[in-house]
């Protein structure tokens, strides 16, 4: 957009805000109150910034409250999940407009419908699409296309539900999720920590100073890759790490465990945790080993980063008991490192897709330079 350097400045703080005075909005940019009232007047041209109210001070004067205008716009957030397609619309000062659930089948038919409740006739700024996937970048920083055919049919059956010429930037699943624990998760005040994802796949994000670490081929964190088993006589497999330790092969462990005594076999990784929370003796087991190897995948992130912090996410992630075992071992292999429990839940990946989205909605206008995240 054609705007002059000052009101960029004002359109960031307000976008950030909210809803602003001009006294504020001059702090918030390190303006004059001149300057300020100069750049409102363009932003209020150009229906990127509106009069929304008043505010009585101290002193007993009133001052006008500014917001967002329609032309500022919205933007797309999509979660790509392994079982759940998750969306999310969103004003760019983050206010949720619009969202919808549905299954990975239904994801192009889940965007539509999210699509079609935005406001009418506002501009949709960019999409942010998180993919279970390694996200090639291009000069511009977005993503192209999945690296691999793990997330590549969805994403093309999503791309056809989305309006065309609307910039769209794909970014790894995990590493949204860590976003979202930095901004509202179990992160909150961390700059540096490890987001450690365990359900049917493993995953890492890397958080440091406050900036996700991507590395040069976007693929920092894929500790499905680490070479598993390494041991004589025995040659790591492709991706073997993630069939150890992902929910099918717990699944299965905790079968080949089971007694006629124990009654019937879970089928999911939640009665399994069910059950052991209830004492059952060979459900502990299984949750007490799949920590174990949990706490060994941690203190290889220890080993390498020192992140002074993980958060334990995903399907069977997340549940805090597994925080003693992986504590345990943990402790026993590396580093002091806390463990935690993630407090974004399933979620964290749409809602660290949208803060993505509102930044890149937001250069659109501004015209900045990458998303600082």
């Amino acid at each position: 957009m054609n705007l002059s350097e000052s009101a960029r400045a004002v359109f960031a703080v307000l976008a950030e805000a909210g809803t602003a005075t001009r006294p504020q909005l001059a702090a918030g940019a390190r303006l004059s109150k001149p300057t300020v009232s100069s750049a409102v007047a363009e932003l209020e041209t150009a229906d990127l910034a509106t009069h929304s109210g008043t505010v009585s001070g101290g002193t007993g004067r009133s001052a006008a409250v500014y917001g967002l205008g329609p032309a500022a716009g919205t933007v797309l957030a999509v979660d790509l999940g392994p079982a759940q397609t998750r969306v999310r619309g969103c004003a760019l000062d983050g206010t949720l407009l619009a969202e919808g659930t549905g299954t990975r089948p239904e994801a192009a038919d889940t965007v539509r419908k999210v699509l079609d409740t935005l406001p009418v006739g506002v501009p949709l700024r960019a999409i942010v699409v998180a993919v279970g996937d390694v996200t090639a970048q291009d000069r511009e920083g977005a993503g192209m296309r999945p690296a691999t055919e793990k997330a590549g049919p969805i994403f093309d059956a999503v791309a056809v539900a989305l309006p065309p010429g609307v910039p769209v930037h794909l970014e790894n699943n995990v590493n949204c999720a860590a976003l979202a624990e930095l901004h509202e998760g179990a992160a909150r005040g961390r700059e540096t920590f490890g987001y450690l994802r365990i359900g049917v796949g493993i995953g890492l994000g890397v958080v440091i100073g406050g900036q996700v670490l991507r590395g040069a081929n976007g693929a920092a964190g894929e500790v499905a890759r680490l070479p598993y088993p390494w041991d004589d006589g025995r040659e790591p497999r492709h991706e073997a790490l993630e069939e150890r330790i992902g929910s099918p092969s717990l699944l299965r462990r905790a079968a080949e465990a089971w007694q006629g005594a124990d009654g019937p076999c879970p089928r999911t990784a939640e009665r399994l945790f069910a059950l052991a929370e209830e004492g059952h003796a060979t459900a502990r087991k299984a949750v007490a080993l799949h920590a174990a190897e949990v706490g060994r995948l941690a203190a290889a992130v220890a080993a390498v980063l020192d992140p002074g912090l993980i958060v334990l996410g995903g399907g069977t992630g997340a549940f805090p008991q597994l925080l003693p075992g992986v504590r345990a071992e943990l402790g026993r292999l590396s580093w002091p490192t806390e463990v935690v429990s993630s407090t974004v839940g399933d979620s964290g990946t749409v809602v660290g897709a949208s803060r993505l989205a509102v930044a890149r909605g937001r250069q659109t206008v501004t015209g900045g330079t990458g998303a600082k995240h």
